[in-house]
């Protein structure tokens, strides 16, 4: 889009990339004191640092909208609105900006809880960086790399978003418009469209088609897309939802009853709800009634009551329940029944009220920081204990390994509800875009299983795919733009038929153009003559209109009018064929007559009453308007 520049948050901006080692192990003996060794893995020790989304290749100042399409996709918005002059609008639903605000909120909450003295960036010196083993000689643009932001900003930017609802249509400067659409995926989590009145773009990202909390998927809203653009599918294409969710109910189960303790490193939002209804079903029937589940997390409270009450954004068998009324969740049942507790962190009520063996949901999910890492330690010299990862984002054997030797067993139970690509393809067939554009990873198999072609996307034609930081021309153009005509303008029109079926009418206007909007006035009237002798004014001035000669169309059959010529005395009448049509060549008068589709000439020599005697006799063959 050329003026109306649109930044659309792809899923991956902004997760956290530093490395933070909480176990204090001695200095490598080569390398700087900000590098640290353990199990044969070197690590970063600094404050947890975050990879910004690309700032080179935009001007950020430049763009006029973000449109966001879920909480997980909003986590740099801070760095993006408070230090890129970026003075657009940024558009979100309610739930996206208050759970957002919330991870957000633990995420300040953890960083700042637990301050680390030494900032590392010795390591960033592209010399140094090119030495040190992997991952961290792969690390990209690690001088973009920043510290958290501050809660001040995290309000800033939340202040700058305007909260839209499913379906509802925004204009953005009478250019485009653009709706947001339920992806399925998370509680307000959004599909985008953008249009014109004769064009259609679909933005789909982070959309799910499986029944969970949120109003389930719009699909019909994006049939008739010139272009689908595609992103966020599953992480993890091979493993389904509902296997996870049950391998991870049995490996909670197991490790209580032999009298050891769970820990579920998760976001205070979005899955957990899911796994909290999952057990709330199965606690009776796995004899596990007596059993702890803590949720610890600075926002754990305000995260548990959102589900609650964002109840129109819910699928239909929760709404339904609000009016019943019954708390949509059953969590709110294991509160009362004091089977879950939520504290907001560790130090308190809860090392009151901690007791063994018990499950602990807390965050961060990268084991870097947050309580999680308290309880990584606590129980990680114990086999009979176990920690069970559920979210997709991260490796669990990258999250594990500063804790190593670790003897606590690890299972692995990542659950994406994301789109997979059998999901993807049936989408595509339903939906039928014109074009499909989506990463280039999604057009082949994975590099880890190159036999496996179902794991890419099959479309026809071929999906247009792209790459990081390359620049796309979408295949479609803006052909044609709407008009408005004024209803006195509209009243003044006679339409005429000149085939069955089909009327024309000619108009005079004048064209209105203002924020990308065309209307069509009535011309002005002619000016009256002044009545004193004062100076116009410059705006006075309108477009004269001049009266108009009327619209000829038809062709005119070359024989009859030669015919009509002789009738009205003209003898020696020659036609001579042309590559545009016909001349005729009135030999006798020294006159021709030159006769093409979109045009009539007639040229004589200074004898005027003959011009107009022939001119009628070419009228009379054509319709006038």
């Amino acid at each position: 889009m050329q003026r109306a520049q649109v930044q659309i948050h792809h899923h991956h901006a902004g997760l956290w990339a530093g490395y933070d080692v909480y176990p204090q192990f001695p200095p490598t003996a080569s390398g700087p004191e900000e590098l640290k060794e353990c199990s044969g893995h070197v690590f970063v020790d600094s404050v947890p640092e975050f990879c910004l989304p690309e700032t080179e290749l935009l001007d950020l100042s430049t763009v006029d909208v973000i449109l966001i399409s879920n909480y997980h996709c909003m986590m740099a918005l801070p760095y993006i609105t408070e230090y890129t002059g970026f003075t657009g609008t940024v558009y979100a639903t309610e739930p996206t900006v208050q759970i957002g605000r919330l991870l957000m909120e633990e995420l300040v909450n953890s960083i700042e809880r637990v301050p680390k003295a030494q900032s590392a960036s010795m390591w960033k010196n592209k010399e140094v960086q090119r030495l040190l083993p992997a991952p961290l000689k792969d690390a990209v643009e690690v001088s973009m790399w920043r510290k958290c932001y501050t809660m001040p900003e995290v309000n800033a930017a939340l202040s700058k978003i305007q909260l839209v609802g499913y379906s509802q249509k925004i204009e953005l400067f009478g250019a485009v418009q653009v709706t947001p659409l339920s992806s399925g995926y998370a509680l307000g989590s959004s599909n985008w469209i953008i249009q014109s009145h004769y064009e259609k773009v679909s933005y789909v990202s982070g959309s799910s088609l499986l029944t969970t909390h949120p109003q389930p998927m719009d699909q019909a809203s994006l049939k008739n897309s010139d272009v689908l653009i595609l992103t966020g599918l599953t992480q993890i294409p091979t493993a389904n939802p509902d296997g996870m969710v049950g391998e991870f109910c049995s490996n909670l189960a197991m490790t209580v009853r032999n009298g050891g303790n769970v820990l579920v490193p998760c976001y205070p939002s979005g899955v957990i709800y899911d796994l909290l209804e999952c057990l709330y079903q199965y606690i009776d029937s796995a004899g596990l009634s007596n059993v702890p589940f803590y949720f610890i997390s600075p926002v754990a409270n305000s995260s548990l009551e959102f589900s609650q009450i964002f109840a129109e954004w819910l699928c239909h068998n929760k709404q339904t329940k609000v009016y019943l009324p019954e708390p949509p969740f059953p969590h709110a049942e294991l509160i009362q029944t004091n089977k879950l507790k939520h504290y907001p962190s560790i130090h308190g009520d809860f090392s009151n009220d901690f007791k063994q063996p018990c499950v602990v949901f807390t965050g961060h999910p990268s084991l870097r920081f947050g309580d999680v890492v308290h309880f990584m330690e606590l129980w990680g010299k114990s086999s009979l204990n176990t920690v069970i990862f559920t979210e997709p984002d991260f490796s669990y054997l990258d999250a594990l390994a500063p804790y190593q030797p670790l003897a606590m067993k690890c299972v692995y139970c990542p659950i994406d509800t994301r789109l997979n690509f059998i999901q993807v393809s049936k989408l595509l067939k339903e939906v039928q875009p014109l074009h499909v554009v989506c990463p280039e990873q999604y057009t082949q198999p994975p590099p880890t299983q190159s036999h496996r072609t179902d794991l890419m996307i099959d479309c026809q034609p071929p999906a247009m795919s792209y790459r990081r930081a390359e620049v796309l021309t979408l295949p479609y153009k803006r052909r044609y733009e709407k008009i408005e005509i004024m209803p006195d303008l509209a009243d003044s029109l006679v339409p005429l038929e000149i085939k069955p079926g089909i009327s024309l009418a000619t108009v005079s206007a004048v064209l209105h153009t203002k924020d990308n909007k065309h209307v069509l006035q009535l011309p002005p009237k002619p000016p009256q003559p002044p009545a004193s002798k004062k100076r116009k004014r410059v705006s006075d001035d309108v477009p004269e209109c001049k009266s108009l000669k009327p619209l000829l169309s038809g062709s005119i059959p070359v024989d009859q009018f030669v015919q009509t010529l002789e009738k009205h005395g003209f003898s020696d009448v020659k036609v001579e064929d042309t590559a545009k049509g016909h001349i005729v060549l009135l030999q006798e008068a020294e006159t021709l007559i030159q006769l093409e589709e979109d045009s009539t000439h007639i040229i004589c020599d200074n004898d005027e009453p003959l011009r107009v005697k022939l001119r009628d006799l070419v009228l009379k063959f054509l319709q006038k308007f």
